[in-house]
This record gives structure tokens, sequence and C-alpha cells, in this order.
């Protein structure tokens, strides 16, 4: 497929022109950044596992109901989305206290929480994506009160269907961020899940252990960031013994 014109790049991921309106391609990059971009580097083959976990995530959310703006994958480092409108806010689940939250409320790392908690960012890499209230988001029009009911709804049923997903294969999900976006379809607007599902946006911890397999290694220089990776893939039942490569399509789990 013949690259389109770039129309934005991230930290992680680059988006160009779909092959029809309304459609975008996402390009997972191997580049790694952590603490606003303070910290970098390269870890070869990311792009491509989060790509297939992300394709994956998405399509057994969306066999559930949920609606994400993923469609499909191309090739083994891009796929096809739908055209959204970004809700500027970061939607933080958390279940077991990790990260940020420790810091804030001075919780030991590890400790389970009463319950799910969701929290909002304000995504601005020049403010370092401070924590909002639900106030603070409809106050400045980022989403309407409806709007966020769903995002809320739709983040909580998401971290409901991945922590068992999760827990089946092992690994406990501490955490996860997560994007939304407004979908136009003639005059209908829905929210959708947009962005990516994979271990650069979620904690993953292996339940016998506790080791991390997820962006953690690479925030805290533990290594094996690319061999984690490839753990969580191996264990959803889409990467092959031999190691990455352009697979046809999600393993099914039973």
């Amino acid at each position: 497929m013949a690259r389109r014109r770039k129309v934005y790049e991230g930290k992680a991921k680059v988006l160009f022109e779909g092959p029809e309106p309304g459609t975008l391609v996402q390009y997972f990059k191997d580049d790694a950044t952590a603490f606003n971009n303070e910290k970098q580097g390269i870890i070869t083959g990311k792009g491509v596992l989060n790509n297939r976990i992300s394709e994956y995530i998405m399509t057994r959310l969306s066999e559930i109901g949920v609606p994400t703006h993923f469609v499909r994958r191309l090739n083994m480092r891009e796929q096809l989305i739908r055209e959204v409108e970004i809700i500027p806010i970061e939607v933080i689940v958390r279940n077991v206290a990790a990260g940020s939250i420790t810091k804030r409320l001075g919780i030991t790392e590890g400790t389970p929480l009463p319950r799910s908690i969701v929290e909002y960012c304000y995504k601005s890499d020049d403010l370092s994506d401070p924590l909002v209230t639900e106030e603070h988001i409809t106050c400045f029009g980022w989403a309407s009160p409806s709007e966020l009911d769903e995002v809320m709804s739709l983040a909580l049923r998401i971290n409901d269907f991945l922590y068992g997903l999760f827990i089946g294969v092992g690994i406990r999900l501490v955490d996860f961020k997560c994007e939304f976006g407004r979908l136009y379809q003639n005059d209908d607007v829905r929210i959708v899940l947009a962005d990516e599902i994979s271990p650069d946006s979620c904690r993953l911890w292996d339940i016998e252990s506790n080791e991390k397999l997820d962006k953690d290694r690479f925030r805290r220089d533990l290594g094996g960031v690319a061999e984690a990776y490839q753990e969580v893939a191996r264990r959803l039942g889409i990467l092959p013994e031999g190691g990455p490569r352009d697979l046809k399509g999600p393993a099914i789990m039973q």
C-alpha cells in the first residue's frame, strides 16, 4: 500500500492519510519515551508487537460491542483506522496501586484498590498531562456531561473485559490508559475507543511473580523490554514460538 500524506506524528505512532475518506493509517514506531519525553530510546520490534497486541484487543472488544476506531491490520506495523475527533483527555483505570497514585496518595505499590478507580488527565505535553476532574472537563468543553458518562461507562466495561482476559493468561491488569474520540457518521456522533491498548499503555504484572511485562521495564531501566512485550503476545496466543512475524490475524482464545 502506497504511503500517503502524514497527518500527525506522536511519540509512538504516526498517522497517515487513509485510502478512502474518513480513514487513517496508523503506523507503530519502535520509539519509546517516558517521563513526558524526558527519557527516550528505541526498542527494536516494539512497533510490530504493539500493532498485533492492540489489533487483538480491539478485535476482542468489538466482539463484545465496544465501539472502536479499528478497522483492520494492514501489515506488520500499520493498521487502518477510522478518523475520529480525539477528546483531549487520557482516561486511566486503576485496579492496583502503581505509578503516580502511589506518590500522590502515599500508597504502597502493589496494594489492591477497594474498587477500580477512573482518573482523567488533560492531554498536554507542555503541562505534563495534569490530573483533572469531571468539573474541569465539562467546564472547559472538552467533553459534554453525556459524553463523559459514556466515556466512564466504556472505560469500566473495557476494564472488566481486559481484567478477565489477562487473568486467563496469568497476567494481572494493574492499570491502563485509553483515549476516546468522536466518530462522525452522517448526522450521528458516536464515542469510540481510539489510540491503542498495548504494553505501552497498560501495567501488566505476572500473577505469580509480579514481574513487570510492560513499559515500566523501560521507565525503570529493568531491561528485557522487548522480551516482556513478546511474553504478553505469546500468552495471548498471537506470537509464534519463532518470534515476531507477519500473521494473518489474531488467534482465537478458548
